[in-house]
């Protein structure tokens, strides 16, 4: 992975998944696939010329953070990034030695790889994942 470029996947977290699908799909074109992720509910990937490019997902507790008390619901949408790593444990170990935090530990996502959320020593969050191979 060291020859291309780290960041692989952009998710957008969002309370109004329709709103943000109507305004992406006609800014650039894409198109949208919905599928199950289960507790989390609807999960959409955004497609140009038929390659996935980037996720969308409802916001709730778990990705808005549990402190978050603003009725704006404009207020818990962002966009974070994936970077893929090698080795997820590793990289989640190092993170740890290195000064960060691990915000979710790795997770297994089905047809997908591996999956952690973490924080640099500053407190900059993103997301890890590794593929599968």
């Amino acid at each position: 992975m060291a020859n291309q470029n780290p960041f692989i996947w952009q998710e957008l977290v969002t309370p109004d998944q329709q709103t943000s699908r109507d305004f992406y799909s006609k800014l650039f074109g894409w198109t949208t696939k919905q599928v199950d992720a289960g507790d989390y509910g609807s999960y959409t990937i955004f497609k140009k010329n038929g390659v996935s490019i980037a996720g969308m997902m409802d916001a709730n507790l778990d990705t808005v953070g549990k402190s978050s008390t603003s009725n704006d619901k404009n207020e818990n949408s962002y966009w974070h990034p994936y970077i893929a790593v090698d080795d997820i444990e590793e990289s989640v170990t190092q993170t740890v030695a290195l000064g960060g935090k691990v915000m979710v530990p790795p997770q297994h996502v089905p047809d997908e790889g591996w999956i952690a959320v973490i924080a640099d020593p500053n407190g900059a969050v993103v997301h890890l994942k590794e593929p599968l191979k």
